[in-house]
């Protein structure tokens, strides 16, 4: 019967139902101890090689790390992920990759499966609703990316520095009318705290400022430009690359010149059909080499939880 057991074969011999084997191989709380590990004396004394689920209840680990990113298609998220599997596969890691969709409820779910699959650890890209109360009982074996949270390592990008670093080289080359276009307060990274480096900037040089905030996407970067170019702005800062995107579409279709477009993200495809704009690379392929590392030292204990800032450079 080796390698061949199957619910049925564990619920015989175990002397109990099949619906209580289940329980037991999805290590569900609500099974005696006895019961579980009669279950389970079962499938080790007729050599039965366990699936990773029945493994990791018995506390063995599988080596197994969970990333948990916002979007799948984040060209930002995956250049972070793609310099995290190196490390991981080289300690004898493997990973899975889920997506959150913002959803703070899908986060609650896929950290509830974690948890009953003894998943050795955890990388999750955070966003605006996620809770400490929620993500506290994984604090030693989780890394939080893009958002600081109490109690918990993680890894953050310089989203003031960013936004500064652009203004001070729209400053340096004499470029004084400067506009704003950015995301809602709601989102902190992209949102509160770049629209407000931005307003910051605008007080401590004596600039006015001319702030439209939209959606994260193309559309709403070429919606409101229009808005800005009504205070004849020479230059516009974009919160992220895919505004900027837009933004410059409309430039092009109007066949506007004069207005200089620079934004935070580094996109190669921005670059391509737009090579007069510049951006700040926020660092994600180094931040995400630092929260691997951060999570492998948190899991062998050779160190104590982090908060990382990752500075970012200018892209001409």
């Amino acid at each position: 019967m080796q390698n061949r057991l199957t619910i049925k074969d564990i619920a015989r011999l175990s002397g109990v139902g099949k619906s209580t084997v289940s329980r037991v191989l999805n290590n569900e709380e609500n099974v005696r101890p006895e019961t579980r590990e009669r279950v389970l004396q079962v499938i080790e004394e007729h050599n039965f090689s366990p699936s990773k689920s029945a493994r990791a209840m018995r506390g063995f680990s599988d080596k197994v790390i969970a990333i948990v990113v916002s979007r799948l298609d984040s060209p930002s998220e995956n250049q972070a992920v793609r310099a995290m599997l190196p490390l991981f596969y080289q300690q004898g890691y493997d990973a899975i990759v889920l997506e959150s969709q913002f959803s703070v409820e899908r986060v609650k779910e896929h950290l509830q499966v974690l948890k009953q699959r003894n998943i050795d650890g955890v990388i999750l890209f955070g966003f605006t609703g996620l809770t400490a109360k929620m993500l506290l009982p994984w604090r030693d074996k989780l890394v939080m990316m893009a958002r600081e949270m109490p109690g918990l390592s993680s890894v953050c990008y310089d989203d003031a520095g960013a936004v500064q670093l652009l203004m001070k080289t729209l400053l340096d080359r004499q470029i004084n009318e400067i506009g704003f276009i950015g995301v809602s307060p709601r989102d902190t990274t992209t949102g509160l705290k770049r629209t407000r480096a931005y307003e910051e900037c605008c007080q401590q040089h004596g600039l006015a400022a001319h702030i439209a905030l939209g959606e994260l996407t193309w559309q709403s970067g070429y919606d409101l430009l229009p808005q800005l170019l009504k205070h004849d702005i020479r230059a516009v800062v974009c919160a992220s690359d895919t505004i900027a995107l837009g933004a410059q579409k409309y430039l092009q279709q109007q066949q506007i010149s004069g207005v200089l477009v620079c934004s935070i993200g580094n996109l190669p495809l921005l670059h391509f059909l737009f090579p007069e704009s510049f951006s700040v690379e926020l660092g994600y392929g180094a931040a995400g080499d630092a929260a691997a590392r951060q999570l492998l030292a948190q899991l062998d204990g050779s160190t104590d939880l982090q908060q990382t800032i990752i500075r970012g450079k200018l892209a001409l």
